[in-house]
């Protein structure tokens, strides 16, 4: 079972913990009431799909010996305009460095992410639309 707790530090600042012992700071903007302190609770939901799925990729491509220097995962999310904000529409791009990467490799990579293992991106996809892109970048 994984534990969270949000704890109060101050108006809108808020610090998380995990049952893995880390921690990080949230808040609001400051025409929210907070004073942008940390990340925005809709923003971490962002940041864990680009771990997530990102950890997926470089974990098969490696698994299929592509030789990969590095790997960037951009996302962006558009928010419904009323409440609760979900997102309705998420896109993941990912930035594949290396030299000699497959394109059939990558490609692999990103639909059994996407499709079967990042737990994330399957509960985002719940509330609205995925869509995804990529690049490979020889170095």
């Amino acid at each position: 079972m994984v534990e969270a707790k949000a704890t109060l530090v101050a108006n809108m600042h808020f610090e998380g913990s995990a049952s893995s012992g880390h921690k990080l700071t949230m808040d609001a903007d400051d025409t929210s009431g907070g004073q942008n302190k940390g990340f925005r609770p809709m923003e971490l939901l962002l940041v864990g799909f680009g771990g997530c799925s990102g950890m997926d990729v470089i974990s098969i491509l490696r698994k299929k010996r592509q030789h990969v220097t590095g790997l960037e995962v951009n996302v962006k999310g558009e928010r419904a305009e009323s409440h609760p904000h979900v997102y309705k529409e998420v896109h993941i791009e990912f930035v594949v460095k290396g030299k000699g990467v497959e394109k059939a490799a990558v490609e692999r990579a990103l639909d059994l992410s996407l499709d079967k293992y990042c737990s994330v991106g399957a509960t985002l996809g719940k509330a609205g639309k995925i869509t995804h892109s990529y690049r490979i970048l020889e170095e």
